[in-house]
C-alpha cells in the first residue's frame, strides 16, 4: 500500500506542476482545476474540471497533463469533471499570491457570492490600493476584467469570480 501512495504522489506531483496555458505563473494546482490523481489498474487518472464550460484551455489542459503523465513514465486518462462546477474558491492561496506578484489581482474570496452581487473592491496588485475601476467587463483573456488603479495609475487585470 506505500508504494502506491508513493507512486500516486509521484503522479500528481507530475500533474499538478502543469502551467495553466493562458495564465503561465500557477499551475493547474494552484488553480484547482486538478482536483485528484489516482492509480486504477495502473493507469493514472486524472480528475480536471475545467474553470467554465466555453473555457478555449481545457483541451490544452488536459493533453499537458496527459503528457506530463507520460513523461513521468505513466498510462495517463483525464476524467473531465463538471459537478461540483470549479469556482475560484478554489485557488490555492498560494495560487493568489503568484497571480498578485504576477500583476493579476486575484479574485476576492467567496467568489460565487461576490460574482452575483459585483465585487465591492479590487486591490492593486502592484501597489494594493483599492481604489480602482474596471475600464472592461473582459481583460486578456474571458475570465478576467481590465482595471486601472487610481493611486499608481498603472492598468491590470483581475481574476472574475466564478
Amino acid at each position: 500500500m506505500a508504494v502506491l501512495a508513493l507512486q500516486e504522489a509521484r503522479a500528481w506531483a507530475a500533474a499538478a506542476a502543469v502551467p495553466d496555458p493562458e495564465v503561465p505563473c500557477v499551475t493547474v494546482a494552484d488553480l484547482g482545476i486538478l482536483r485528484w490523481v489516482r492509480l486504477q489498474d495502473g493507469v493514472a487518472v486524472a480528475g480536471v474540471s475545467p474553470t467554465y464550460s466555453g473555457c478555449p484551455a481545457v483541451l490544452a489542459i488536459e493533453l499537458a497533463i496527459d503528457a506530463a503523465l507520460r513523461e513521468a513514465g505513466f498510462e495517463p486518462r483525464i476524467e473531465r469533471l463538471l459537478s461540483p462546477p470549479w469556482t475560484t474558491d478554489w485557488i490555492t492561496q498560494e495560487g493568489r499570491e503568484k497571480l498578485r506578484a504576477y500583476g493579476i489581482a486575484p479574485p476576492v474570496a467567496g467568489g460565487g457570492k461576490a460574482s452575483l452581487f459585483q465585487v465591492a473592491e479590487v486591490a492593486c496588485p502592484r501597489c494594493g490600493s483599492g481604489d480602482t475601476e474596471r475600464l472592461s467587463e473582459f481583460g486578456s483573456t474571458a475570465c478576467k476584467a481590465q482595471y486601472r488603479c487610481c493611486a499608481c495609475r498603472e492598468p491590470f487585470d483581475y481574476f472574475k469570480c466564478i
